[in-house]
């Protein structure tokens, strides 16, 4: 009786493929463990096992998979559900899914390519045969492919034996498209143990009275460790001592000294838990008695918090309890700087349980929290990471918290599953029977009707923490400002007097312009023109800093000119104005005071966040410029002023979320001010100060805000009443692009009438010389979700069969944001 499987490919195909495995392979197999399949004429592929079965496939005839590559599952049966759920409700297919989930040093392929670790201790007596050969090709040349190790060895199926090779330390694959984890060392240095003993301390001392700096540098040590008990660190001696590292290295050579490295690793946490236990304010545990009952009644609690009202401290009690049941807790967080200061928070309460997932960590460190997590292990409690984190193999998944759930980043724009991690993590959520809190100060409109109309628990905490008064909001007009000449750059004399006044109490201030780059917009003030970019509809933004103009759509620049590209005349200026402008001008008005840029364009590293953060906390940093990413969730003790440069650039923006979002971003950004027993101030800079939003952040109104959206929504057909489903489509071809959108748009209006706007060119029609056509489907609340997706999916297959549309490629963005 001949035994199949169906696997999942990392690719974006449609369905699951057939291969035919024999009897002693289906015994061994299990759902979740990954195969090595060929696939197309030459490709070997890395796939998931999705079912076993006996029945061949119809249509071809199922190939013998190469090799089984796991002992024991990678991929839990609740993963692949949730991928399945994934797959189907955001109309993507599930090799996508799989591309998204896992680290890519789980998905080797025929393209991957090996190299040599650069610490690799090579012992040739325990190698195999056909280790030794591919160790000797990678030791002439730095890098092979996997298809040229097949070459060498003279045998198809390579990848066990590269499998060997990793597990041995000795390789490592796809190293072209990631950057090398190294293990951060840490160089410490200790006193050599035989000047334990006093007599040998004091000759010690007598030999060295000729050397006075090594001299100085020994007692100063003395005097580090009697200080603190902890290891002494190479560089802290010869700062607090004052002597160059040339001195210590001296030390060390005549071996008075020994110098040691520790291994410091963001995965791994030595130091014990401090803070042992939390004392909630009367009002705190109010809310977290309510939420308890509310998690009774409903799977999911909406924790509307006002902010700096000690939100966190709920969820780290929340989460213990559920540790205490031996359970799991994933903490979501929608911006990595966010993980930055929360991870401090909740290690110091948690020690060693509490691991961090995000985009930022390289491969390596990714697959150890990944089999940490599989494992179930005691490291792995409580995971905090941004979006992708729910894609992880939890075992016994008990908490779910979504902090800031209203923030658009939880949503994955490019490459597609184009998911929303708050929506994805309330169905993760009960696929475990887990429960999930939901928290914002701002909660998104769709998420308060859910709770309005009980479908959420909702719980509300509208006093900030131990009584801390919300920040004064005042508007100021800058349109009167402009006409009264009281401007000074893009600043107020009220914004520049208040920003005097905090920095000589010696307090920070946070400014907030949502735009990166020094000018959005150059032109030439003899004929208009601007620069644009070749290949997208955008003009080019300055960048001060390198002297460039950049696309911030595709990465193309050019150095800045120093005049007008289209009539030669030196008269050019800028218009509009980004972070780094402000920060340009800022040094110019207050230059003995230290600013910085939190953006884009300087959070580029690994730690950027990290360094930017701490700096600002421990107050090396007096004015903090950024744009949204300081927004979110982040807590700096010492910020009394917060600065909108320019809040209608906020407004006025072409999205039915536009004002729903600038409410949000607004008291989000005055939040940060005034988080200590000072009150707070925040200065919002407008031409338009009487416009409704504005005024409503100025009383910190929600609920006003929810009516008025809410009514807006109803009218015009928009979510939370109407579901939305954007169809985009692209292709370097003008023409081909407009007639296939009409083809599309016609198709659809034929089942779906009314509900299909569009094609329309979306604000930026052109990027990376690819022109884009927009369609939005409209779903009524009492329209079939599930069948209305069955229909598209219909439409779009008869679209794919017209050859003249080959070239066109088709983006389905389902809950777009």
């Amino acid at each position: 009786m001949p035994y199949f499987i169906d696997v999942i490919l990392p690719l974006p195909l449609q369905k699951r493929f057939t291969y035919a495995i024999s009897e002693a392979e289906a015994n061994f197999l299990q759902e979740g463990m990954r195969v090595a399949v060929p696939f197309g004429k030459s490709k070997i592929y890395t796939a998931i096992t999705a079912a076993i079965h006996q029945n061949p496939p119809q249509v071809y005839e199922a190939k013998p998979i190469n090799q089984i590559l796991d002992k024991a599952p990678l991929i839990t049966n609740h993963q692949l559900k949730f991928w399945n759920w994934i797959a189907s409700y955001y109309m993507c297919a599930e090799g996508e899914v799989l591309k998204a989930a896992l680290p890519g040093a789980f998905l080797l392929e025929s393209e991957s390519i090996v190299q040599l670790t650069k610490e690799a201790n090579i012992e040739e007596t325990e190698l195999k045969d056909e280790e030794y050969l591919v160790i000797e090709a990678l030791q002439r040349q730095s890098s092979i492919k996997i298809q040229e190790v097949a070459k060498i060895l003279d045998k198809k199926n390579v990848l066990p034996i590269l499998n060997e090779l990793v597990q041995k330390g000795l390789v490592l694959l796809n190293q072209e498209i990631y950057e090398q984890y190294k293990p951060k060392k840490i160089r410490y240095v200790r006193l050599n143990s035989m000047y334990d003993n006093e007599a040998n301390m004091h000759r010690l001392l007598d030999e060295l009275e000729n050397a006075p700096k090594q001299k100085e540098a020994l007692l100063s040590y003395f005097s580090l460790k009697a200080q603190h008990k902890k290891p002494l660190k190479a560089k802290e001696l010869s700062d607090k001592s004052g002597v160059s590292a040339a001195i210590i290295k001296s030390l060390i050579k005549k071996e008075i000294l020994e110098e040691f490295y520790k291994k410091t690793d963001r995965v791994s946490f030595e130091e014990e838990s401090s803070l042992t236990n939390i004392k909630l304010s009367e009002i705190q545990q109010k809310a977290f008695s309510e939420i308890e009952a509310g998690l009774v009644e409903q799977d999911v609690c909406l924790f509307h918090g006002v902010t700096s009202s000690g939100k966190t401290e709920i969820y780290i009690k929340l989460i213990e309890k559920v540790i205490d049941k031996g359970q799991q807790a994933l903490y979501v967080l929608p911006e990595i700087a966010l993980t930055t200061q929360l991870i401090d928070r909740l290690r110091a309460y948690f020690g060693d349980k509490v691991l961090v997932y995000h985009s930022k960590y390289s491969v390596n460190e990714r697959v150890e929290v990944y089999q940490h997590i599989l494992q179930d292990s005691e490291k792995a409690r409580i995971v905090i990471g941004a979006r992708s984190s729910i894609f992880l193999p939890f075992a016994n998944l008990g908490l779910v918290v979504v902090d800031e759930e209203h923030e658009t980043s939880f949503k994955q724009f490019d490459p597609a599953p184009r998911y929303h991690a708050r929506d994805a993590a309330v169905v993760l959520a009960k696929l475990f029977k887990a429960k999930i809190i939901l928290g914002s100060a701002t909660p998104s409109l769709e998420s308060y009707f859910n709770a309005q109309h009980h479908k959420y628990a909702f719980v509300e905490l509208n006093r900030r923490y131990a009584n801390v008064l919300d920040p004064e909001i005042e508007i100021v007009d800058i349109k009167t400002k402009y006409k009264k000449k009281e401007m000074k750059g893009h600043f107020s004399d009220r914004m520049l007097t208040e920003i005097k006044d905090t920095l000589d109490g010696g307090e920070q201030v946070i400014l907030f312009q949502n735009r990166r780059g020094f000018s959005p917009v150059l032109e030439c003030n003899t004929c208009g023109h601007s620069p644009q970019c070749p290949n997208c509809d955008v003009s080019l933004t300055y960048h001060s800093h390198n002297n460039q103009l950049r696309c911030h759509y595709c990465g193309y620049h050019i150095a800045m000119q120093k005049k007008c590209m289209a009539c030669d005349s030196p008269e050019i200026t800028t218009k509009g104005f980004g972070t780094e402008q402000i920060e340009t001008e800022l040094k110019a008005i207050f230059p003995d005071y230290k600013t910085a840029r939190m953006d884009q364009d300087t959070t580029r590293g690994k730690y950027a966040y990290e360094k930017l953060i701490n700096a600002f906390e421990q107050q090396e940093i007096d004015i903090l410029i950024g744009t949204q990413m300081l927004s979110k969730g982040l807590d700096f003790r010492k910020v009394n002023l917060v600065g909108v440069m320019n809040a209608d650039n906020l407004l006025n923006f072409p999205d039915f979320r536009a004002h729903e979002r600038s409410f949000q971003l607004m008291l989000q950004v005055a939040g940060r001010a005034g988080r200590t027993k000072k009150r707070g101030k925040v200065l919002i800079q407008s031409y338009n100060p009487h416009h409704q939003i504005i005024q409503q952040v100025s009383t910190g109104d929600y609920s006003g805000m929810y009516k008025d959206q809410l009514e807006e929504r109803y009218n015009y057909k928009y979510p939370p009443f109407h579901r939305l489903i954007r169809i985009t489509l692209k292709c370097r071809d003008y023409s081909k692009t407009n007639d296939a959108a009409e083809w599309l748009a016609t198709g659809m209006k034929n089942v779906f009438k009314e509900n299909v706007l569009g094609p329309e060119f979306p604000p930026v029609a052109r990027i990376r010389n690819e022109y884009y056509k927009n369609i939005l489907l409209k779903i009524p609340q009492q329209q079939s979700l599930g069948k209305t997706k069955k229909v598209l999916q219909r439409i779009m297959e008869s679209f794919r069969a017209i050859g003249a549309f080959r070239g066109v490629k088709i983006v389905i963005n389902v809950d777009p944001i």
